[in-house]
């Protein structure tokens, strides 16, 4: 597992390798300088994951570097995505990133959301 800190804070990202293969795939494919990673307060949970191809950051935003991949992050949420563990896995016919986040109290029954108390 590749791991990126960012000062201050400690705040930790980590990409497992088969997220990190296709996350370099899919942004070379869409010609883009990385990923954006941000939440979403909707769903059934409080929270949803959204990932956007970008090429540069937005005002807030921080940026982290795990083995060629560009990650940005709006500053807000870091605390709610310290240590945030996102992989790469199939699931029947599906492949599709999937995010283990250790600040998640609760997730909807479809996954697709998460909730998390005050951090």
């Amino acid at each position: 597992m590749t791991v990126q800190t960012f000062q201050p804070g400690q705040i930790t990202l980590h990409l497992t390798e088969a997220a990190n293969k296709q996350a370099l795939r899919e942004i070379a494919r869409a010609n883009a300088a990385g990923i954006r990673l941000d939440l979403d307060e909707s769903g059934c949970s409080g929270f949803m994951y959204v990932l956007d191809f970008v090429d540069d950051a937005k005002d807030g935003d921080k940026l982290f570097v795990i083995d060629g991949v560009n990650l940005y992050v709006p500053e807000k949420w870091l605390p709610m995505l310290n240590g945030l563990v996102i992989d790469y896995v199939t699931e029947g016919v599906n492949s599709l990133f999937k995010f283990r986040n250790p600040n998640a109290t609760g997730e909807c029954g479809c996954g697709e959301s998460f909730t998390v108390n005050e951090v």
